[in-house]
Formats: C-alpha cells, structure tokens, sequence
C-alpha cells in the first residue's frame, strides 16, 4: 500500500475518478504528464506545510513514546516500530510553533521519514494527503511569509488554492552537511576556474609547463651549488608560494578547512609531503577527494570513535588535579556522542567525587537526538569501559545510567551565543579549524571567557594556541592540553 492510498478517502477518490473521466481536454492531459514532484502535506498551528514524498516512510498514529533523559526539549522519546527504536521529534517545538494542549492517552500523528539511512519520526497536527505538482512552480521561500528559519524551507508552492510551505529535509537533519557547506557549494565552480587561469598565467610568465621539469631541474643541481646559494636564492620561489596560496584557498573551498595560526605548522609540513605526492600532478586541491586526501592525516587519534584504552590513559594523566565538587565540561563538535561518552567515563575515573556535568553540543540534528541511544559493539564492550557499560532490553551494550546523566546533549553552533556557566574543562577536537578565521578567534575568545583559572582546553592533535600568550602547553603521547597561565 502506498501513501498517496493511505491518505485519499474514499469521497477524495470518488472524486478524483469523476474528475479524470470527464476531464478530457488536451490541457487536462497535459498538465497530468508534467507533474513530476510529489509532496506530503500537512499542518502545523494551522499553516499548511509539506515535505518531499521520498523522504516518507510511513505514516502513523502512536502515542506513550518512553522518554530519555538529557535529551534536547523537541526529543519527546523514542518508540518501538516494530522491533526498530526511533527517535520521535516534535516539529512544533523545534520550530516554536505553540503545542496544543493534548488529552491523556491521546495518539500524535507521524510521519516516519528517512534520511541518510536514519529512521525517526516527526510529530505534526494534521496529516492531510498526497499532492503532485510541476517541480517549476516551487517557488523561492520570503521571509515575510513564514514564522520559522528560512533556512529550513526550500521554497512554496500553490496547488488548489493553498500555499504549501515546503521544508528542506535534507538540510535540517542531514549529517552531512552544514550551512557553510551550502554556501560554498555556489561559488565552487567559479572558484576552480579562478584557480586553473590563475595558475597557467603564473607559469606561462616563468616558462613552465608543469611541476615536473621544475623539480628536476632542482634535483640535478649540485651539493656544493646548493649549499653556497645566498639567502635570496634559498627562499622559497614565488611560484611555490602562488601553488601555497592554491592549496589553501582549495582546503577552504573544498574541505571547509581555514588554514590560521591555529593549523598553518600542520599545513606548511603537510604541504611539503603533499607536493611530493603529486610530483607528476597539479599540487592544487581541485576537488573534494582532494581535499579529503591532503587532509587524511589532520584528524586526530580516536575522533568521533570510542577511545582505545591507550589513549585514555593518556587523557586521564593529562587532566589537572581538581578537587571541586562539581566539574562543568563543555565539549562542542560532539558529533555521534562517542568521544563524548569516552571522555564521560575517563572523568568520572579521575574525579570519583565529582558531579560530571557535560555540556555536548553539535549541528547534526539527528547524530545529537540519536546520542543518547549509542549501542556499544561487544569487542569494545568488554574493555576498559565496561566498568561504565550496562545491557539494553535486547541484550545490547550501552552506557549505564551515571554516565548518561552526566551529559546534556544540545543541538547548537558554538559560534553563536553560549549561555553556559564557567567551564572547568574544553574539549573541542578539531572544531575550531572547520570553522573561518574570524569565528575561529571569536570561538577562542568565548574558550578564554568561560574557562576557569585552573581550567584545561584539548584542542585537535594538530591544532595548536601556543601562539596565545594566555596559555601553557601540556603533553603527553600525541596529545597536548593547554591551561591558562
């Protein structure tokens, strides 16, 4: 059974078949042909809204969803579709639309949508039916037209009389991609083009055709040459500076990768290994397997997993000693939740007597919602985490009820406002070089603000603040920890 099925009545289908009969005229027919866009539609506080059919899954009535602690305020719980947890979210409340008040025991309509291979569902007033319209007669969305963040809306549509408010799955639980990744993507094409003619102009006016007969050239001079060349001749040629230039500005486009003081060691020795790589090839990044290939080093150890006991052990030793009674920890760029957990259990290992209260937060809407439920593989289980770790109802591992209490997952960009306490502990793994240079100091300058005079920030492995005056390095292993002054 299909959704258009489930959601035409039988009066609708009466109708429809009524309409199609005597409908025969050449337009009718034609307008039939051209629908190539079909919606679900259905209403929020009274305005009517719709989202793209091949998101939908399903449709259903359900209600007494089990709620999960420190979850974020539009988690309303999870339910179980047919042996499968989903997480349930309140579309009312994620765009603060007001709720009606709902009678005990009362059932909420679903849509069961789809998306990157995650199942939820999203709780709405009124599902209404299935509409097919012309892709051409979306039009762009106006600020002025509706109560919720335009960024949310991939455009209106009018069908029989009614406005249809059309929302961006895609956008608004994609993990993906973020909002800088959409602004990027128009100017990538010109970008490239900027580049490639930027490029060829600097070679033509050297009387190059390629890196290679440049690097041998350089390769053939002699030992004794090479060692008496004045300084001017041992700086680095402005054609290897431009190809420099190229490759940052490739990271930002491609990578969403800003090169800083923060990152710029990593980048200049990355850089050196990179040209040697591509010693018979452009040495600028053109493209994202590009950029993801230059950056394959850059991530640090045990990013986004559950951390291998080696390296907590190395955290743990790195962590000051502190005797407050409660420790407050702000770890934004939590992704899944795993390093997350990871830290959670290292410091309540460190810090028995402390109340761990862990301030997580990221832009994935769908990895922060799923957070909470994060299934531990049985190989890792039995580990140096099975202190931390419990059995679920079918048998499998997950974190036990201390741990969880312990962190509050948050959807939220820490480039805007924080409204956290002070902070004893950071712990922001590579965020801040996804970030553009002026959010990465306005970020930074929020880290400075928050952290306590005893506090510690942990940064990527191949981030550094060294050039900060305000702060003192720590290292242990690969990983260094800074700590105010």
């Amino acid at each position: 059974m299909t959704i258009e099925s489930i959601l035409i009545s039988d009066e609708e289908a009466t109708n429809l078949n009524a309409v199609q009969t005597v409908s025969d005229s050449n337009q009718d027919r034609k307008a039939q042909d051209v629908i190539d866009f079909k919606m679900v539609t259905f209403s929020l506080s009274g305005k009517d809204y719709a989202i793209d059919i091949m998101y939908v899954k399903e449709i259903a009535k359900a209600g007494m969803f089990t709620y999960v602690p420190n979850t974020l305020p539009f988690v309303v719980g999870v339910y179980n579709l047919r042996g499968e947890i989903i997480p349930i979210l309140d579309m009312r409340i994620f765009f603060n639309i007001d709720v009606p008040e709902q009678k005990p025991g009362a059932l909420s309509n679903l849509l069961i949508l789809t998306v990157e291979d995650q199942t939820f569902g999203i709780i709405v007033d009124k599902i209404d039916k299935v509409v097919g319209v012309q892709k051409s007669s979306i039009q762009p969305s106006h600020p002025l037209f509706v109560d919720i963040n335009i960024k949310y809306i991939s455009g209106v549509v009018e069908s029989n009389k009614r406005l249809y408010i059309l929302l961006d799955i895609s956008r608004i639980f994609s993990k993906t991609k973020d909002e800088e990744e959409y602004k990027q993507e128009a100017r990538r094409a010109s970008v490239t083009k900027q580049l490639e003619a930027s490029f060829n102009e600097s070679r033509k006016a050297k009387g190059l055709a390629s890196d290679a007969p440049e690097k041998a050239e350089t390769k053939a001079a002699p030992a004794e040459t090479q060692k008496s060349a004045s300084t001017e001749e041992k700086a680095p040629e402005p054609v290897l500076d431009k190809d420099y230039d190229f490759v940052v500005e490739g990271l930002k486009t491609y990578g969403n990768f800003a090169v800083s003081e923060l990152n710029e060691s990593w980048v200049k020795h990355r850089y050196s290994e990179w040209k040697n790589e591509r010693a018979s090839s452009s040495v600028q990044i053109q493209n994202e397997a590009d950029a993801k290939e230059f950056l394959k080093s850059f991530w640090s150890t045990g990013s986004e997993k559950i951390w291998t006991k080696e390296f907590a052990d190395e955290v743990y030793e790195l962590l000051p000693d502190n005797s407050a009674k409660q420790l407050t920890v702000w770890n934004p760029g939590c992704a899944s939740g795993a390093e997350t957990y990871s830290l959670a259990c290292v410091l309540t290992k460190r810090y028995p007597n402390a109340k761990i209260r862990i301030y997580a937060q990221d832009t994935d809407l769908l990895g922060v919602s799923n957070a909470p439920m994060l299934s531990v593989p049985a190989d890792q289980a039995s580990g140096w985490i099975s202190p931390f770790i419990t059995k679920k109802a079918n048998g499998e591992a997950t974190f036990n009820q201390q741990i969880k209490d312990a962190i509050m997952f948050e959807y939220h960009d820490c480039k805007n406002t924080n409204a956290l306490p002070m902070i004893d502990l950071i712990f922001a793994r590579d965020l801040l070089s996804l970030m553009d240079v002026d959010s990465q100091k306005s970020v930074l300058a929020d880290f400075e603000e928050k952290l306590k005079g005893n506090g510690t920030i942990f940064l990527g492995e191949n981030e550094s603040i060294s050039h900060l005056n305000d702060f003192m390095e720590h290292s242990k292993g690969e990983l260094t920890a800074y700590s105010k002054q």
